[in-house]
């Protein structure tokens, strides 16, 4: 297949157009701009027509994607980190509903308007945070714009297949770097019928109600059970993570996204020195890949997570691995991104503490 060079932040809208995306609402921020700018030239030409719409904020574009999805249309939007944070109440209320969406998140610095450097400071907020309430989105970490656009595609698929939010979530290297890729869609699985739609019953069905206010405390309760239920299904079938060199490693960094081509550089510095470095990529950040991390647990003798941010991941590589050996920190904050060097000076530390 030919290849096309393309801007990350491109090639994720062209990638949603081929997923059947048609509807796409958005605000324009820093460094995400580019793919509100690209449907907004694509969508209008797309046969049969599509939907670009700038809303008046976030919070309106969130709540324009809930309608989009409740009538059982593919819909994306994409903002960078203040802006998700706007979308937090519409995210929440996805998850009370059930509805499938896909959401893109090209993190900046934070807190609050922070700066428009690239970050992984919203791991939190994919994995954690995302809303109020009990529930959980699928969040998917490419490190390549050739990851973007299968991800793009994998995100659509995981949001209809289990009735799910899923972010993708990428910075703002990734989201403006320019790579060569091919545009393809990459698709095995069979959808279910979207038979809750509310798009219109011609007298043929009983109508649906999309909705999530459940007065009766005892329903609400029952609903967020069968929802960690179906958690428990896709934590059990879809954790992606790339296993690199860890077979005689000694020492594991765990990193992911950007962060993770350069500690590639680092580790192979690392073994020029006769240090048995390796690393875990995970992407899915939820579900986490804890049973490739609890079993290298037994093994090495240090992990690092190597993140831009205060230090978010770590807390999941310390309970995939119940602390059973140490795990440090190498991170960059504020949209400040490491050189190869500062990991290996990392890496060199770890095998210092365990000699």
């Amino acid at each position: 297949m030919e290849k096309v060079l393309m801007k990350g932040n491109e090639a994720i809208a062209e990638a949603a157009i081929m997923a059947g995306c048609r509807h796409f609402f958005g605000y324009p921020i820093t460094p995400q701009t580019e793919v509100a700018a690209y449907m907004s030239k694509r969508m209008p030409k797309i046969d049969g027509g599509g939907t670009y719409l700038q809303a008046e904020s976030e919070i309106s574009a969130i709540n324009m994607v809930i309608g989009a999805s409740a009538s059982g249309k593919r819909v994306m939007t994409s903002s960078s980190s203040p802006g998700i944070a706007l979308k937090a109440e519409g995210i929440s209320y996805l998850a009370g509903c059930d509805l499938p969406a896909v959401i893109v998140n090209i993190q900046r610095g934070g807190p609050g308007l922070g700066g428009i450097q690239p970050s992984q400071a919203d791991y939190f907020l994919a994995t954690k945070s995302p809303g109020h309430g009990d529930f959980h989105l699928i969040a998917l970490a490419p490190n390549s714009v050739q990851e973007m656009v299968d991800m793009t595609t994998l995100a659509f698929d995981l949001a209809d297949q289990y009735r799910i939010t899923v972010m993708l979530l990428a910075d703002g290297i990734l989201g403006q770097m320019m790579e060569p890729v091919e545009l393809r869609v990459n698709s095995n699985r069979v959808m279910p019928a979207k038979e809750w739609a509310a798009n219109g019953t011609g007298g043929s069905r009983k109508k649906n109600i999309v909705n999530s206010l459940y007065l009766d405390p005892a329903a609400l309760e029952k609903t967020n059970f069968e929802r960690f239920a179906k958690y428990e299904e896709i934590k059990k079938n879809e954790v992606l993570f790339e296993d690199y060199m860890t077979d005689d490693a000694d020492i594991v960094l765990v990193a992911y996204g950007a962060s993770s081509r350069i500690a590639k550089n680092a580790i192979s510095a690392a073994r020029e020195k006769g240090i048995k470095a390796g690393m875990i990529r995970p992407i899915t950040l939820w579900p986490f890949p804890t049973e490739p991390l609890a079993k290298l647990a037994d093994k090495v003798k240090c992990f690092i997570s190597v993140e831009m941010s205060m230090g978010q991941m770590i807390d999941d590589i310390k309970l995939a691995t119940e602390c059973k050996k140490p795990v440090l920190l190498c991170n960059r904050t504020g949209g400040m991104v490491f050189s190869p060097e500062e990991i290996l000076a990392k890496i060199e530390e770890g095998m210092e503490v365990n000699a």
